[in-house]
């Protein structure tokens, strides 16, 4: 999608250019100059809309990484949940152990605080 600032700033820059040539074959130094403005104002608002463009382009491809990461964390986090229910289901005491072991180790790490 291309900003409307680029297309106003490249009429205005044409626009300029067309002017100041003007300007040039009919001797007004006037028309001349004011056309040297106006494509230096259209070349200034072309270069603010690709400006734009740009960081609309950076923004959607940053908003595309970060959905690709937040799918696959939750991809990981469905698939680590059911490999832990299973191994639970396997092993019920081992995991009961473990658990009390992972419990009783942040007690004695809180408690020291």
């Amino acid at each position: 999608m291309v900003d409307t600032n680029r297309i106003t700033g490249a009429a205005q820059e044409l626009g300029g250019k067309v002017q100041s040539a003007v300007g040039d074959l009919t001797g007004s130094k006037s028309d001349s100059v004011e056309g040297r403005v106006r494509e230096a104002q259209g070349t200034a608002e072309n270069l603010y809309g690709q400006a734009k463009d740009a960081v609309r382009h950076a923004a959607d491809e940053a908003y595309d990484l970060a959905d690709d990461a937040y799918e696959n964390g939750s991809r990981y986090l469905r698939q680590g949940s059911r490999e832990v229910g299973a191994y639970v289901s396997d092993a019920p005491v081992t995991s009961l152990l473990i658990a009390g072991a992972v419990g009783f180790g942040l007690g004695l790490l809180v408690s020291r605080l």
